[in-house]
């Protein structure tokens, strides 16, 4: 494992630069100017930026049901989960800094995107 030392640095760099808060606004930001078809690449190198976009892409593609409108239409998926990609052994072997890399990659579909409000029952309220 990594230094004691090492991971608390870490963890001071992400709370100081806001880097969690900044890759959720950047993922946001990427529904609005993906065209339909165009893909969704991230790569990360920690478990809870992965974690992150895990959730981004399977929050963004499945339906969502608005349970106080049980016979409303659901609002539609934004993207298609495609692959999930970690380093092969030669690729470790030759950059030992990758073995801790996630690449996601997810695909935007046509449905046209719904106000946060409606999307999210609640959200902002």
């Amino acid at each position: 494992g990594k230094d004691p030392a090492t991971r608390t640095f870490q963890a001071f760099r992400i709370f100081i630069n806001a880097e969690l808060e900044e890759l959720q606004q950047a993922l946001e930001a990427s529904l609005k100017v993906l065209q339909p078809g165009g893909r969704l690449v991230v790569i990360s190198f920690h478990s809870l930026e992965d974690r992150i976009v895990k959730q981004f892409i399977a929050t963004h593609s499945r339906e969502v049901f608005d349970r106080r409108a049980p016979f409303a239409a659901p609002q539609a998926m934004h993207l298609k989960a495609l692959e999930r990609i970690k380093p092969g052994d030669e690729e470790v072997a030759a950059n030992p800094r990758s073995r801790s890399a996630v690449m996601r990659v997810a695909e935007r579909t046509d449905e046209p995107l719904r106000p946060a409000t409606q999307r999210y029952p609640g959200a902002g309220a």
